[in-house]
Order: structure tokens, then sequence, then C-alpha cells
């Protein structure tokens, strides 16, 4: 049996989200504390902070003042342009390349450097990145358990290879989103302990197998503590210094670039947003698996955000999680099954393997159902 938060939809399903005894979810618990908090005092925070980053190119000589791992999306390219038109900063954006680039995504991309940017594209061997999307999607349900370690990954040893000790990352999830903060200090900055728990939950090395070496994981292994300590890098979240909202970093990205090309069908296949995870084909069926291990899909992990955000009723989302959260990803699927090497069949045997028998049945008519919804 499912439980749902009481203030938005979200399930007790999601992984590490906690409800209080009024059946209240963590993520509202932070937003709460959000609309609390004295967001000028830690403007003033990020102000000094700034002036410390700046202070220290001048001293090293650096020609970037801090990295910002990028993927050309809104909250990201929010994050680039207020660093560098709000704050004079000169960062350098670092994306690791989705698994199956689209259009929307790489126009995006385009469009933001005419602005004045320079960036690193990180493309790791695209023989392994098939096999490890393939592996893990059989395995955890997931295509993109490698993906993440190298979003995760590359951002930082471009840093270090630069000589640039900051970097800065968007939001924190396990509080925006409903999870498990492992201290006080994870709120503000980044460490690999929260990178290994938390974003992959494995140590890519641990990926070697007998058609898969270790220098094959390269792009995908976070680099050592030493060297971030020898360098002394610091990760900030940007959601510390600055209320979060991925729909306001949306109408902040398309004010400044109005170019911002946004879904084409209106809508993107599983929610009923048009903005967000835009830059690879594989995403509709990322969402349509935590829909199958977790009993939630898109539209209920958006209108969440939304209703801590007090910019939906919560009547609305359960109107929008009933249309669309169980919609398939028909949109690419054929390109998406090529890139994993799978048929049909196969796909339906790995997606029933991660059905999660406390939250679905099988009705008398041979179809899968929730055992209950919102």
């Amino acid at each position: 049996m499912i439980n749902f938060c009481k203030k938005c939809i979200m399930p007790d399903s999601r992984p590490r989200i906690v409800f209080n005894n009024m059946g209240i979810c963590n993520a509202c618990l932070n937003s709460e504390k959000k609309f609390l908090t004295d967001w000028k005092k830690r403007e003033q925070e990020f102000v000094e902070l700034i002036e410390n980053i700046k202070n220290n190119s001048i001293k090293n000589n650096l020609y970037y003042d801090c990295v910002v791992p990028w993927s050309g999306g809104k909250d990201s390219s929010c994050i680039a342009m207020k660093l560098k038109f709000e704050y004079n900063l000169n960062p350098l954006l670092v994306t690791f390349s989705p698994l199956i680039e689209n259009s929307c995504g790489t126009y995006n991309r385009h469009e933001l450097l005419k602005m004045g940017f320079d960036s690193i594209l990180v493309k790791p061997n695209q023989i392994i990145s098939k096999k490890l999307a393939k592996r893990f999607f059989i395995e955890r349900g997931d295509p993109k358990v490698a993906w993440n370690a190298g979003i995760n990954a590359a951002p930082v040893r471009v840093a270090l290879n630069y000589n640039i000790p900051y970097v800065f990352y968007a939001e924190h999830g396990e509080s925006e989103y409903g999870g498990l903060v492992l201290s006080k200090d994870n709120l503000k900055q980044r460490d690999i302990r929260e990178v290994i728990e938390h974003q992959i939950g494995d140590f890519p090395e641990n990926w070697i197998s007998e058609d898969i070496s270790k220098k094959d994981l390269a792009p995908y292994v976070y680099p050592d503590e030493s060297k971030i300590s020898e360098v002394k890098l610091k990760a900030y979240y940007f959601s510390y210094f600055f209320k979060w909202s991925m729909l306001d970093n949306f109408n902040y990205v398309k004010n400044k670039m109005p170019s911002f090309k946004t879904n084409p069908n209106k809508r993107t296949r599983g929610t009923f947003t048009d903005f967000d995870s835009l830059d690879d084909k594989v995403d509709c069926l990322y969402y349509y698996m935590q829909y199958i291990k977790f009993g939630f899909g898109r539209a209920t992990r958006d209108s969440c955000r939304m209703i801590q955000n007090n910019q939906m009723e919560r009547s609305e989302a359960i109107k929008l999680a009933r249309k669309y959260d169980s919609e398939f990803p028909v949109d690419d699927f054929d390109e998406v099954l090529k890139y994993l090497d799978i048929n049909t069949e196969e796909f339906n045997e790995i997606v029933d393997k991660h059905r999660n028998n406390e939250i679905w049945k099988s009705s008398v008519n041979n179809k899968w159902e929730l055992v209950n919804t919102i």
C-alpha cells in the first residue's frame, strides 16, 4: 500500500523520503523552511564568496573563476548566466554527453555558447557507454547509472586539471525533493560521500568485467579525495544561496535567451511540462522506469516541485498525475531499444522484473495495476 504526502502528492515509495506523523513528506517540510529563510542574508554570503573567488583568480592568475556542470538545460544555464552576467565571473561550462543527444538540447547548448561562454564537452567511449547503459537497465532498471557517475566526475576532473578550486552545482536534491541529508554542511557544499551514496550508489571501479577494463571506466571515476584536498576544491549548491524553483529558472533563461527551445510537442511524454530534461532521448524511459519501480511518474515529480513553491494546487497535481504518470515512452522508443541492443520482448521482461510487488498487482485480464493511486 502506497501512502501519499498530505501536502504534495509524493508517495512514500520514493527512495529515502520520510513522512512525519502528520503525513507530510520531508521535501514539503524543507519547502516551508525556504519561505522562512532570510534570502537577502544568503545572497550577501554569496557575494562575499564571489569576492573570494575573484581574489583567488587574480592571485593565482587563473583564466576561469569556477566550473559549472552544464547540460544546456534551464537550471544549469540559469546558474551560468547569473554567475557571468550578474556577478561578473568567468565560468567554464562542463558537459558530460547525453546517452542519445537530441536536437533540442544540442540547439540550446549552442545558443547559450553564442552569448560568450567557454565549454568543454566530455564524450566517453560510446561502445562502453552503451554496454553500461544496457547492463544497468537490466540490473537496476536504470540505463543512466553510469551517466550519473560521469556527470559527477567530469566537472571535478576538469576543475582539477585547470586548477580551478570552485564548482557550482544546481540544487541539493536530498533536501529539495525528499531524501537523506547526511549533514547540515551538505546543504551548502557537496562532498564525495554524498556523491557515492546519493548520486551513483556505487564505486565505478566495481563495474570491471570481462569486456570492460579499469581504463574503460576512466570517465566515470570520481577523483581521489587527496587530489581534491590538494587543490582545496569546494563544490557549492546554488540552492543554498538562492530559493530554488525549476519554473523560475526556466522563466529566467527564457527571458534572457528567448531562443531557448522547449519540447516541440508542447509537453514531454509522461508529464505536463515542456521545459525540463530536454537533452537526452533516454530520459522518457528513465522516468517511466521510475514509475515502474516506485509507482510515481514524471507528472508527480514535476507537480510536487511546483506545489512546494506555491505554484500549483494539490487538486490540480492529482489530476495531472492521474492523466500522465503512466504514459508509455513512445517517443524515440525504437531508437532507445536499438541503443540498448534489446528487442521489445526483452524490454517487457526487464520492465516486469523491476516492478515492486508491494505496489503492483496483476488484474484478471493479465494487466498490471498499481495497488492504489493518488
